[in-house]
């Protein structure tokens, strides 16, 4: 028997001691969004660096002026003189707010077992899958491989922080301050999903965000409609127009200079998403929606993935409560944002935007125009050589070949890592669509658990290998 071999059968052999440390953690409430659970984050924390110290990691909580960060690191490379792959492994130990409480199944702070239609056994609690669940696939698997070997196959620094979900605040800043210490070859992160439940799935590639809000003020004061209705300018009209002529009629965004930078996926890749056969009765179908809104002649999988969007995120003005109150509203507001590919600049965008709005306001109105924080979108190196290391080790594990997906969100930590540390990124999760992220009765499947930790483990021994 292979050293892998009898890790994976580790992995098997211990999985209800895994499930026993997993319930643990997941039982520490720390919602990072709440100042009421800040000690429960930190304790979190604690309970991580325990867990590492045992699995012999030089482990400790480091502070920020928010919730500490947990950073660990298991290097042989001073030991033995070898030139070992070393790898930054990125997680989060933080979780959503619960609420509302009333629609949980069982209390989200008392994992439990239970069973979905079709024999499915998966693990319920805030935080099964998002992400406690998801670290503890990898942590797992650097158990199994000390427990059979006595140490890790390849350099590990473990990096996981208890605010991602409250924006990651503080992170980018510790990520700058500690560059030396954080050096590595490679990142992994393990936030993500499958494509289906029993296809694995790698995310190469990440859209980036611009978000902006638009307030137009017209009249100085509410205007009742009767009395200056035709006559006096309605921001919430104005407003309309201004996001009704963001898209023309086949989908497209039509500010100036929008698409520079866009960029296609190589032809195999989309070959393979086309393979696929994502319709949109399946995709918008379990929305209750069937036509889609993107790009006239694209595929759902690349509007959802590979184009770039816009979207209207939210609408305030006037009156909206209980009966009636004619008024024309003296202003009115959006949030907008955008996804982008390639090589979109979202300064650029934030221009051509704000450039847009501007023509389209009456000389006696005024608008107001607040940026947020942009990110770029990445794109892992279709030719790069962990990328085709993971992926085998995935398709070995799961018996089907690894689709190499992009996602249409954005994780702006993946962002520091490339421009602060100089890292490529790998995503590889093992979420569901039904996991019910953020949501009552979040939940992880067993499978993605136990399988999940057989993967890492592979995965270990895949880079190790790579880079010998």
């Amino acid at each position: 028997m292979s050293d892998l071999d009898a890790v994976l059968a580790k992995v098997d052999e211990n999985l209800d001691a895994s499930l026993a440390r997993l319930f643990e953690w997941l039982r520490i409430p720390s919602i990072s969004t709440d100042p009421a659970y800040a000690a429960d984050c930190r304790k979190a924390g604690e309970w991580l660096v325990k867990d590492l110290a045992a699995l012999g990691f030089e482990v400790g909580l480091r502070e920020t002026p928010g919730h500490p960060i947990v950073l660990g690191h298991a290097k042989e490379n001073a030991k033995s003189g070898e030139n070992r792959p070393h790898v930054l492994f990125y997680g989060h130990y933080d979780v959503q707010p619960v609420d509302p409480l009333e629609l949980w199944h069982t209390p989200p702070f008392e994992p439990t077992m239970s069973e979905l239609p079709f024999g499915r056994p998966v693990i319920v609690g805030r935080g099964a899958a998002d992400d406690k669940g998801q670290v503890m696939t990898f942590i797992e698997a650097c158990r199994a491989w000390k427990a059979v070997t006595g140490s890790l196959p390849i350099d590990i620094t473990v990096l996981v922080e208890g605010a991602e979900e409250d924006g990651s605040k503080h992170l980018p800043e510790f990520v700058e301050a500690n560059r030396e210490e954080l050096a590595a070859d490679l990142a992994l992160v393990c936030d993500t999903g499958m494509w289906d439940p029993a296809t694995p799935a790698i995310t190469a590639s990440l859209r980036g965000l611009v978000f902006q809000e638009i307030i137009v003020r017209a009249a100085d004061r509410d205007l009742h409609s009767g009395l200056f209705g035709g006559a006096a300018q309605n921001p919430i009209r104005i407003l309309a127009n201004i996001i009704a002529d963001l898209h023309d009629d086949e989908g497209r965004v039509t500010l100036e200079g929008f698409y520079d930078g866009v960029t296609e996926p190589p032809e195999e890749v989309k070959a393979q998403w086309n393979e696929l056969n994502l319709t949109a009765e399946d995709f918008l179908g379990q929305v209750g929606l069937r036509e889609p809104a993107g790009e006239k002649g694209r595929m759902v999988i690349e509007q959802v993935q590979s184009r770039p969007t816009c979207d209207v995120n939210g609408i305030i003005g006037g009156y909206t409560g209980e009966g009636t109150k004619t008024v024309i509203a003296s202003e009115a507001r959006c949030k907008i944002s955008f996804r982008l590919v390639g090589d979109q600049d979202p300064d650029a965008v934030s221009q051509a935007l704000e450039a847009h709005v501007k023509a389209r306001i009456p000389s006696d109105c005024s608008v107001e125009l607040i940026r947020h924080k942009g990110s770029r979108a990445l794109a892992l190196p279709y030719d790069m050589p962990a990328l085709g290391a993971a992926r085998q080790a995935l398709q070995d594990e799961w018996g089907t070949p690894a689709v190499l997906i992009g996602s249409g969100g954005s994780i702006p930590i993946v962002g520091d890592f490339k421009r602060t540390l100089g890292l490529e990124t790998l995503l590889v999760g093992f979420g569901l669509d039904d996991d019910r992220v953020h949501s009552p009765n979040e939940k992880y499947d067993l499978l993605s658990f136990q399988k999940g930790t057989r993967s890492w483990a592979r995965i270990l021994a895949a880079l190790a290998k790579a880079q010998a």
